[in-house]
């Protein structure tokens, strides 16, 4: 199957050619911006150091989604979701989270109405 061409980077004056907004180089560049400055700071203390490493922890542990298991579908998880919100006090233990593909995680947040909800 055909790939699309490849474009221009985003970033000013780069002369690079890639296949997302930016090429390597700025898209790291573009990710630091969005922290530092439009992601709230709330969230980055919640999803800090500690976060990471109970995150890595726990898919090494349930590598599989747990809404395509429940289909029949075998599907590595990507994403290590709170039932009960971080934000709203949940805890960042076993019994709080669950083993989400990143298409699952989408749709129930879709679903939810929280992709798109006024903070």
């Amino acid at each position: 199957m055909p790939h699309k061409p490849k474009r221009p980077c985003s970033h000013p004056l780069c002369p690079h050619l890639t296949d997302g907004r930016f090429c390597g180089e700025h898209a790291k560049l573009d990710a630091r911006r969005y922290e530092r400055y439009r992601r709230d700071p709330g969230t980055n203390r919640r999803y800090g150091h500690t976060w990471r490493k109970v995150r890595k922890a726990f898919l090494n542990e349930h590598p599989f989604c747990v809404l395509c298991r429940s289909h029949g579908k075998l599907t590595e998880a990507t994403v290590a979701h709170h039932i009960k919100a971080a934000r709203g006090g949940g805890a960042d233990d076993e019994a709080n989270l669950m083993a989400l593909c990143n298409s699952c995680h989408s749709a129930l947040h879709g679903r939810q109405g929280e992709r798109w909800r006024n903070q």
